[in-house]
């Protein structure tokens, strides 16, 4: 099973017009769902460009960083297993095994943080069973957006819940 996890603007983006990707808000609710949805996956998924950011921040992130969530979830990140599908690298270390096919994909619980290109890939493939997407009171007017040239599909709302007051998440099964 492959969950999608996504921070997304109100208009519908993953990132801005120029890749910043600095307005998603990690308050104390959301801070807790994401460490508890972390500690239920087999494996954190990644696409090759969300990686090479994670691989660089969580190692070193109390350097990097001393809010709670980063505290708290830098050990998580470090110590479970990781997958990361590139068509370029060869190995990653941090525990993380790489594919070059998304179609080579063990069958895991797996969640999916961020990566549009990968998602896409998924979707395209069907492999995708629910979409956790966290919308976020801010407008970017442009940028990447969510879902990137999909083929139509229906999705069923499994929940609705708001985080810290300001954050919407929508999950939705295939």
């Amino acid at each position: 099973m492959i969950t999608h996890f996504v921070h997304q603007s109100a208009d519908g983006f993953i990132e801005g017009p120029n890749g910043e990707f600095d307005w998603p808000v990690m308050g104390p609710e959301m801070s807790e769902h994401s460490l508890e949805l972390s500690g239920q996956a087999d494996t954190l998924l990644y696409g090759r460009k969300v990686w090479d950011m994670m691989s660089f921040f969580w190692p070193q992130a109390e350097q990097l960083d001393q809010s709670d969530h980063t505290l708290r979830y830098a050990p998580i990140w470090r110590e479970s297993p990781k997958a990361v599908v590139s068509r370029t690298l060869t190995e990653a270390g941090w525990n993380t095994r790489v594919f070059n096919d998304p179609a080579d994909l063990p069958d895991e619980r797996m969640i999916l943080f961020g990566g549009s290109a990968l998602a896409a890939s998924l979707t395209e493939r069907d492999m995708i069973d629910e979409y956790l997407i966290f919308v976020h009171p801010v407008v970017l007017g442009g940028g990447k957006p969510v879902f990137q040239h999909p083929k139509r599909f229906d999705l069923e709302l499994a929940e609705s819940k708001v985080f810290d007051g300001r954050v919407v998440m929508l999950r939705y099964q295939r």
